[in-house]
């Protein structure tokens, strides 16, 4: 069976890969969006915490014996108390200066970051086995669904609506809010400001990690993976608009879901197709397309 001429298989195929990559860039967007949302901080660091994500569930699983499940509940913890340690020591004596001197911070932790680890486990991808629970496939009639893609879709999905709507919805996320107007007033109602940054900072560390066990059994564990990523998930940031979550989200999967499809009618752009339309959305709405002109 074709569909406008291309494989059933085929389309379908593509369309769960760009899902799955879709799925990806909606976490590690949130958490970038969460970041600069609420802190003003241009984290480049984040390809490398989603590295450290990956890595932290290869290391408990190979030296400690803790497995997948363990491993989301862990790797995230570990990762953003990491997140925490650089807001308080570095970040936190930069928030008076201009946003470009937190950029090249985050971006040469990134580098250090990935250097140690290449140094220490070489360039090659290291493999982490997909869980027992998760492994085979579903039977769809049109194509066969892995269990564990599908399992990264629908929990990628509940993360980020779960993140908008305690930050769009809720009390805490109000108060997050309004934290970066006007920390004196905030702190005023008895509110610890920085305490609630630093967290903040941690959460959306803590959302890279999270991504990048997820990602482990997939991609496989290498040094360089968030490095290939993070320009991507910058780019998608940008479209959905400096500091949206649900822009973040939204563009996320969709961009996703166009890289995609882009594979299966014209493959020599799937690769630009990302970059392409963030120079559109940049010529008409500057502010992203759920972004807010200030």
């Amino acid at each position: 069976m074709e569909i406008f001429g291309v494989p059933s298989q085929a389309l379908f195929g593509q369309l769960l890969i760009g899902l799955i990559n879709g799925s990806f860039y909606a976490l590690l967007s949130l958490g970038l969006a969460v970041i600069f949302g609420l802190l003003n901080i241009i984290n480049f660091t984040h390809g490398a915490q989603y590295m450290l994500g990956a890595f932290c569930a290869y290391l408990l699983l190979n030296k400690l014996g803790i497995g997948y499940w363990w491993s989301l509940a862990f790797a995230p913890v570990i990762v953003g108390i990491t997140g925490v340690i650089i807001e308080r020591t570095m970040l936190s004596k930069l928030y008076k200066l201009d946003h470009l001197y937190g950029l090249l911070l985050t971006f040469g932790l990134a580098l250090i970051i990935q250097g140690l680890f290449r140094n220490e486990f070489g360039s090659s991808g290291l493999p982490y086995r997909i869980p027992q629970e998760l492994q085979g496939a579903q039977n769809l009639g049109f194509m066969f669904l892995p269990n564990y893609r599908a399992w990264v879709i629908v929990v990628s999905l509940v993360v980020c609506l779960a993140t908008w709507y305690v930050i769009e919805r809720t009390k805490l996320g109000a108060y997050l809010r309004a934290a970066t107007e006007n920390p004196q007033l905030v702190q005023a109602f008895g509110i610890n400001v920085p305490r609630m940054i630093t967290l903040t900072y941690g959460f959306g560390v803590a959302l890279a990690a999270f991504a990048g066990v997820m990602a482990a059994p997939i991609y496989q564990v290498n040094p360089l993976m968030g490095a290939d990523l993070i320009i991507v998930v910058f780019a998608v940031v940008v479209i959905g608009g400096m500091g949206s979550i649900m822009g973040a989200i939204v563009t996320g999967f969709g961009l996703g879901i166009i890289e995609g499809l882009t594979k299966v009618f014209y493959p020599e752009a799937s690769n630009t197709v990302i970059f392409i339309i963030m120079a559109i959305v940049l010529m008409f709405k500057p502010a992203g397309l759920f972004g807010t002109q200030k």
